[in-house]
């Protein structure tokens, strides 16, 4: 496992920053008979998510250097769209699709969220979906030195 950690992908950066950039700490967990009923509702929100993972990406690879930030915009643009897409099915498949379209409207990232980001940066890098689950984003972040946000 150690060894597939050190090879980052372009979606996982992109998960682990968005991640940070959203870090709070909200709760809750629905039963999962409601994955496949809210998952109309995320699939709506699929847009937001794309611009906030597309921003996010920026901002983070940047630095604040504006000619930099134009030459990132179409590469993250294009890196949220599978990104966007493996949250919204891990949303649905751990069945909690109505926590993180909770944690989407406050514009945070709760208990919810930060699940169905680790299912999804595990499943990006070839693991089990739950083999993240006990590492902390904050972990996974200094790991692949990415920006930390404090929670």
């Amino acid at each position: 496992m150690a060894q597939r950690l050190h090879r980052l992908s372009p979606q996982v950066a992109a998960l682990l920053t968005l991640s940070g950039a959203l870090a709070s700490g909200l709760s809750g967990s629905p039963p999962p008979a409601s994955a496949s009923l809210l998952g109309p509702v995320l699939r709506l929100m699929r847009p937001q998510l794309e611009r906030k993972l597309s921003d996010v990406c920026v901002s983070a690879a940047a630095g604040g250097q504006a000619s930099l930030e134009r030459s990132l915009r179409e590469p993250c643009r294009r890196l949220a769209a599978p990104a966007s897409a493996c949250l919204i099915a891990e949303a649905e498949s751990s069945g909690r699709s109505f926590g993180v379209i909770s944690e989407l409207a406050r514009g945070r990232l709760g208990d919810d969220s930060e699940v169905v980001v680790k299912r999804c940066v595990a499943k990006l890098l070839g693991l089990p979906a739950d083999s993240l689950r006990e590492v902390s984003l904050e972990d996974l972040q200094r790991r692949f030195k990415l920006p930390v946000t404090p929670r």
